[in-house]
């Protein structure tokens, strides 16, 4: 055995020991590798999907003949609701995000993600969520109104019982774990790649999956929204959707729209990545026109926003708003366009290999054209009006959802097998499952369409005879049954070929990007050493790389440290910048996922107590996760090879908590925005507005929250300074602290002014306004409380952590102002 090789297997052996979950059970508990939690999170998205295809057979089966007693109208509406918000909710996103877990480390030459404990805690609040809700059916209680959930039809008038609270609740938590896999995603495509990987060298996935992860930071928050006024209004009757009170159901409907048509996107877009990654591989060549694919997807994802009134163009829009999303619905179809040319182009000048994920990803360009077509349709207003609420739109969905989304992920699990389970195909059920779903779906969802057309009505539980839908329905019925099958044998073949298949050699299907230059299948650390790349294809420009990362030749090769560590490099070039030392397993996400879970869902069960309760833990566990995050000294610059010095993330100004906050920050905002759209919105569309009287500001509710403000911005600079000089910041720090205190007191002004929220919607809305400013100001004194403790236990304050802190400071005092001036202006002007 030679040298090298004894050296690569030391280095193997040191960091397999190092970076290794526990091996009892309690390991699947507390790993927070993201090898680990991607296929926890890729095994439990993928029996949500079990659970949404059997109630989509159940549905089916009631549609298949007219007056069918399958189903009375009452368990049709739960299982019709849940199927549609497990699919979209519990399945689609969560999968994608299952698989970028696995493969975005690899792909950008980095050992895990940025904030592994957050991925950790993302995957089980989804669990505790997402078994919540299906519990809920399984026990009769699921919703019944949709998985739109359109008031005043879930309101508690309408829906009593606990079936609407279980969707609110259940799924707000889900969004939650959305929201703090995207942020994870931002920061590690931005911060945490190989050296030399500037941005335009970023893998092709890398870009899709960054644009997704800022969508999705900037279209749930709206949903969010929506969901916590729906929920207040059923449990307190505050009457944002009340007519009668100054409501207006039409608020929901935009605030959930803003949310639902990006998330289209938001699923379309990463199978997309997954075509433009292995569409390539499979036609043996590179893709054609990467600028071009980038800026479609950039252009997509920010069209997508513009879009969300054409699902209400029977609403009464105006005509001038009609034109506007009517030429901005159909405009989506030019950066469509120019991605599947791309591919095309791909595939026309290379040589194409029909190999399993190639079949599916023919599949999808059969499909998903077919989508895109009808979608157009729908996008002009006349041609809506006649099919808006009838089975063409349900037919659309299919196409563009399953053709895709599902087929290409499909094809991208096929893909990443050898890579995740060192496997590869023996058995070959996946093409008999291929040519089972394909045909069957198309006649299935062709007769759809055809029924839609004719007709036939979305979201009603039977139909009578002489209709024109009989044999239709009868058609779609049966062939769907046969693209379960179908699905069931990819299934199956996955699992069979995964404990069974033939072991092979790394990169089986000579791909350029660094996710196959490690051993099949990964292991925990993923790369041995952190390489240096000079091409957008390091494995075909250099097919040896994999063995100068095994033998440690790039960066953080040296294990004496006894840590994970990973590189950071700069945004725009990929030089390397920091070093960052990454936690260890720990049962912290898991206890912080409890808590969270049971805040959310105690008030199912009227256990208020509980909940508040559960809020206590939340912020004591999160206290103790920060304490323990933060390095007991200084070190000062390490050598991470080289001969590169480079500084602790932790010692930076800009550690990957500032880089965190900034993106939660951007969520958060638009989340603020939504809420003075809602505010604006009731102000000039509900009826019953103005309100019977203006809140008036008094003065010394005015002089803190702009004395708050004012010195909630000012304290953290001061901080800063106070630390670069060497010098102690607690004054600093106590004036944060009252800063803040002053603002929650001028929103408890506003609370007082309006003691009765449920009397007018304005009023319901000034309690939301101050309850923002009081929740952010909450948040800014629990950060001020770590740092003081940190004072006390004599540890230095880190420039990293006071500007962390300032970041939140400013936004509180920012939207502060904004929303106490909301709520104070008008009774000013009047």
């Amino acid at each position: 055995m030679t040298a090298r090789r004894k050296t690569a297997l030391r280095l193997h052996r040191e960091l397999a020991r190092i970076w290794a979950p526990d091996p009892r059970f309690r390991g699947w508990l507390t790993t927070s590798n993201n090898n680990d939690i991607g296929r926890l999170f890729l095994a439990v998205a993928t029996a949500f999907f079990v659970i949404g295809g059997l109630l989509a057979m159940l549905i089916r089966a009631q549609l298949a003949t007219p007056g069918s007693a399958f189903m009375g109208p009452e368990a049709y509406d739960q299982v019709f609701t849940m199927h549609g918000t497990v699919m979209m909710f519990l399945f689609a996103i969560p999968f994608f995000e299952a698989l970028s877990m696995l493969v975005l480390p690899g792909m950008l030459g980095t050992r895990d993600l940025a904030y592994p404990r957050l991925g950790a805690y993302g995957l089980w609040v989804y669990v505790f969520g997402g078994s919540a809700v299906i519990v809920a059916m399984l026990l009769g209680l699921a919703p019944d109104g949709g998985w739109f959930m359109y008031p005043p039809l879930t309101s508690a008038a309408f829906s009593p019982g606990i079936g609407a609270d279980v969707w609110l609740l259940g799924i707000t938590s889900i969004e939650i774990s959305a929201i703090a896999t995207a942020v994870e995603i931002i920061v590690t495509v931005l911060r945490y790649r190989a050296a030399g990987m500037s941005l335009s060298r970023m893998p092709i996935f890398a870009w899709y999956i960054l644009v997704v992860a800022v969508m999705i930071l900037t279209a749930f928050p709206p949903m969010i929204l929506g969901s916590l006024l729906l929920e207040l209004e059923r449990a307190l009757d505050w009457p944002f959707f009340q007519v009668e009170n100054g409501g207006d159901p039409l608020l929901w409907q935009h605030l959930f729209w803003l949310f639902g048509h990006p998330e289209v996107y938001i699923i379309f877009l990463p199978a997309a990545g997954m075509i433009a990654t292995i569409l390539p591989v499979m036609a043996r060549t590179t893709l054609l026109g990467y600028g071009w694919v980038v800026a479609a997807a950039v252009s997509l994802g920010v069209l997508s926003f513009g879009l969300w009134v054409h699902h209400m163009f029977t609403t009464g829009i105006p005509h001038l708003g009609l034109a506007f999303f009517s030429a901005a619905s159909t405009l989506v179809a030019v950066p469509t366009s120019a991605m599947i040319f791309a591919w095309i182009g791909t595939l026309w000048q290379g040589r194409v290999r029909m190999e399993l994920p190639m079949l599916w990803i023919i599949g999808f360009f059969a499909t998903f054209v077919i989508g895109g077509l009808t979608g157009v349709m729908i996008a002009i207003v006349p041609f809506n009006w006649q099919v808006h609420d009838t089975h063409f739109i349900v037919a659309h969905l299919h196409y563009v959802l399953i053709g895709g989304y599902v087929f290409p992920m499909i094809a991208a699990v096929y893909y990443f097998q050898p890579l995740l389970t060192g496997r590869f195909q023996v058995f070959r059920l996946g093409g008999v499952a291929f040519w089972l779903v394909v045909p069957a779906f198309h006649v299935t969802f062709l007769a759809v369409h055809v029924a839609g057309l004719l007709g036939q009505r979305r979201r009603t539980w039977t139909y009578d005879e002489g209709q024109g839908w009989e044999v239709l329905n009868l058609v779609a019925s049966v062939s769907s049954f046969v693209m379960a099958i179908g699905f069931a044998l990819v299934l199956l073949d996955v699992a069979i070929n995964t404990f069974s298949g033939a072991r092979g050699p790394r990169n089986p299907w000579g791909a350029g990007t660094l996710e196959w230059a490690t051993p099949i299948p990964s292991p925990p650390y993923g790369l041995a050493s952190i390489p240096i790349v000079g091409s957008r294809y390091p494995l075909l420009d250099d097919p040896r790389i994999d063995l100068k990362i095994a033998r440690g030749e790039g960066y953080l090769a040296d294990t004496s440290r006894n840590r994970r560590e990973t590189l950071i490099v700069s945004t725009a070039q990929g030089a390397p910048a920091q070093v960052a030392v990454l936690p260890c397993n720990s049962a912290l996400p898991f206890l912080l996922a409890v808590v969270t879970s049971t805040a959310f869902l105690a008030p199912l069960v009227k256990a208020h107590a509980v909940s508040v309760l559960a809020l206590v833990g939340l912020v004591a566990l999160a206290l103790v996760w920060v304490w323990g995050l933060a390095p007991a000294r200084a070190e000062g610059p390490i050598d991470a090879g080289h001969g590169a010095m480079l500084p602790l993330a932790s010692e930076a100004p800009d550690p990957p908590g500032w880089w965190g906050s900034l993106f939660l920050l951007l969520a958060d905002g638009v989340h603020f925005g939504a809420l003075l759209f809602g505010y604006a919105f009731l102000w000039t569309v509900a009826p019953n507005w103005p309100p019977p009287s203006f809140l008036r500001p008094e003065p010394a509710g005015l002089a803190l929250a702009l004395g708050g403000a004012g010195a909630l911005a000012l304290a953290p600079r001061l901080a800063v300074r106070l630390i670069a000089a060497g010098r102690g910041a607690g004054p600093a720090v106590g004036l944060a602290a009252l800063a803040a205190l002053a603002l929650a007191g001028a929103a408890g002004s506003v609370m007082l002014g309006r003691p009765d929220p449920a009397g007018h919607a304005h009023d319901a809305t000034l309690w939301i306004l101050a309850g923002h400013v009081a929740f952010h100001a909450g948040l800014v004194l629990i950060m001020l409380f770590y740092l003081a403790l940190r004072l006390v236990a004599g540890k230095a304050l880190r420039i990293g952590e006071a500007r962390i802190v300032g970041l939140w400071a400013d936004f509180t005092a920012a939207t502060g102002l904004l929303a106490l001036g909301a709520a104070w202006l008008p009774g000013v002007l009047a």
